[in-house]
């Protein structure tokens, strides 16, 4: 079967390609904008990728089009398929329909953390010997790869809330009919499809209707509005986990540079464990995913082993170059509550280090002003914050960070600010660019400006 995928480069469609792909599939797909990782990954996966929406790439019609939420009436390609009859479907229904219909599907839901909690769960599976399936908004540095089909009964996906389709307006992840639900987190966002933290709720509680009494719920216990979400019906036996207070799992930093800690079970039974990464949202993100695992049959003495190995997900707070003695990272975090514990968790781990942000605020809650009185708050920690300007954001915006006074600059172009930044790092600095897009390969560039002359000393 030919499958035709608009909007291929997304993390998840791109995820739905390289399993249509591992199904025996001939899969094509086009997209607006195609950079890596995603672009790299549909490449070696021998994918053919039109760029753009010109109705031409639907000649010979495929089989079935793909179409992501990305897509809207309007668009060429779409108003094609509709004119001409063919045959059209959601990523998230094909998804349900051929690849998780015979699984038992472990979904990871919440605002915060599901791409690093899925990745973190696939990897423990993975390591306790377990060949699951997985699809992940984001690329597992242990894997490369954001999909994979398995070949066991598990398969963990990450639940998205953001809505299907153009034409299908529920939560993704209503599709996916999970046996075992992980509920990290639940916070207002994606204001551009939700009117308030309200309707998020509602979806959410539609979710929770489709899992069925003998699965598993693994829930944030320290979270107020799961446990609202929960108050309002609840069909499923709850396992709850969270870092102080009582819970089924629990778990506690043991040393200063959060390198070290121990996680406790329901049974009583502890273990310590070392790893590479660090933070308190990572911290919770892994008791959830060893919370999901030992469900799934893999002791608890396995699942910190395989903790100990994992080595993160790409744009996740990845270290994607040392240049001089500046160490440059890539975050997707956009939403002021993952900015600030991702640089909370930073600067735990560096806490003599200058610590530099460059930030892209893209997304449509961004845009439409939602987060202004929490943005400025969530770059506290950082001793100077350079800021790409979007032409969409308000006329106010600059007032919204007026209270990070002299450390917070503001540009209109990408070339303005890599060079300001080449003018400012330190050696001995730590430089994260955030942003939930590409930032204009502003990373990039400013890595090979460095390359070519070398961060001075900070006095």
């Amino acid at each position: 079967m030919h499958l035709h995928i608009l909007g291929i480069c997304g993390t998840f469609m791109g995820g739905i390609a390289g399993l249509a792909t591992a199904l025996g599939h001939r899969v094509t797909g086009s997209d607006r904008n195609v950079y890596p990782p995603m672009s790299t990954q549909l490449k070696a996966l021998g994918i053919e990728i039109h760029e753009g929406f010109a109705i031409e790439q639907l000649v010979p019609s495929p089989d079935v089009v793909v179409i992501g939420n990305a897509m809207s009436r309007g668009n060429p390609a779409v108003e094609a398929v509709l004119d001409q009859g063919l045959p059209y479907i959601s990523g998230p229904q094909w998804l349900a329909e051929n690849v998780l219909a015979e699984r038992h599907v472990i979904a990871v839901s919440g605002t915060h953390g599901k791409t690093t909690t899925a990745s973190m769960l696939a990897w423990i599976l993975e390591h306790a010997g377990n060949d699951c399936g997985f699809l992940i908004g984001g690329v597992p540095a242990n894997f490369e790869s954001s999909a994979r089909l398995g070949s066991s009964k598990y398969f963990v996906v990450e639940a998205d809330e953001y809505d299907t389709a153009f034409f299908d307006k529920r939560a993704k992840f209503v599709h996916y009919r999970p046996q075992t639900l992980i509920m990290g987190n639940l916070e207002f966002d994606h204001a551009d499809i939700y009117r308030d933290l309200e309707a998020i709720i509602w979806q959410f509680h539609q979710l929770l209707r489709t899992v069925p009494g003998t699965g598993c719920l693994i829930v944030n216990g320290a979270d107020a509005n799961l446990q609202k979400l929960i108050a309002g019906g609840c069909w499923t036996p709850i396992e709850t986990f969270r870092l102080d207070g009582a819970a089924d799992w629990t778990a506690a930093f043991l040393d200063s540079a959060e390198k070290h800690f121990v996680i406790k079970g329901p049974d009583g039974e502890s273990h310590e464990c070392n790893w590479k990464l660090g933070g308190r949202h990572n911290l919770e993100n892994a008791l959830a995913a060893v919370a999901a695992s030992c469900r799934a049959g893999v002791s608890l003495p396995q699942a910190l082993d395989g903790l100990t190995t994992f080595d993160g997900v790409k744009r996740r707070m990845e270290r994607t170059a040392t240049v001089g003695d500046v160490a440059i990272y890539d975050d997707f975090a956009h939403h002021p509550t993952a900015i600030r514990r991702s640089l909370e968790g930073l600067r735990k781990r560096f806490p003599s280090q200058h610590l530099i942000v460059a930030l892209e605020p893209r997304s449509n809650t961004m845009k439409l002003g939602v987060h202004n009185k929490s943005l400025a708050d969530s770059l506290q920690d950082a001793h100077g914050v350079f800021v790409y300007r979007p032409p969409e954001l308000g006329p106010d915006f600059e007032e919204v960070l007026q209270s990070l006074g002299d450390k917070v600059h503001f540009f209109t172009g990408y070339t303005d600010l890599v060079s300001a930044l080449a003018k400012t790092v330190r050696a001995g600095d730590l430089l994260v660019f955030m942003s939930n897009g590409a930032f204009g390969g502003a990373r990039q560039q400013l890595t090979a400006a460095l390359r070519e002359s070398q961060a001075p000393p900070r006095s």
